[in-house]
């Protein structure tokens, strides 16, 4: 069973394996991270990692059996009760659902553990599968984004202080 983690420096060889394997994929649907991000990437973890330290961002990867990176669910420019969450999974690893049981765990841990009041994603118009995720996790739509890496987008919000009740 895929368990969700927050981000360790152990994660590294495989975050970069799960991010290169994947590049293609991901650029169909999301902005590409672009080549810097590849040849700085142990530079960029350390800097992720200083962020969450910090308590301004939680970032996790969803792990399978063997410790192969399988996706991740961030909580970035966390202020104010408030963070942006962002996901990805592997290809390999879509159509079983672990998007949606990922996303819900971490909108759990931004209850629980890291005291967030709402949450915000964005998606390109024609991710369709994003939009479903987040839909099913309770994300309502909150408008359009107008230029999202030269694509039009639409926002999504979930208040957490509803789901905290629950």
């Amino acid at each position: 069973m895929p368990e969700i983690h927050l981000l360790r420096e152990d994660h590294a060889a495989p975050l970069l394996a799960f991010e290169q394997e994947n590049r293609a994929y991901f650029a169909a649907s999301v902005p590409d991270r672009g080549d810097a991000f590849f040849d700085r990437f142990e530079e960029l973890l350390a800097e992720r990692l200083a962020e969450q330290a910090a308590g301004t961002c939680h970032f996790h990867v969803l792990t399978g059996q063997d410790g192969e990176v399988l996706g991740r669910v961030n909580l970035v420019d966390a202020a104010d009760g408030t963070a942006e969450l962002g996901y990805r999974i592997a290809e390999h690893a879509t159509g079983r659902g672990l998007a949606g049981d990922a996303v819900r765990q971490v909108c759990e841990l931004a209850v629980t553990a890291y005291g967030l009041t709402s949450l915000y994603a964005v998606t390109t118009v024609d991710n369709p599968a994003s939009q479903a995720v987040l839909t099913r996790a309770g994300f309502h739509p909150a408008g359009t984004v107008p230029d999202l890496a030269g694509r039009p987008g639409l926002r999504f919000e979930l208040d957490l202080t509803t789901k905290a009740a629950t």
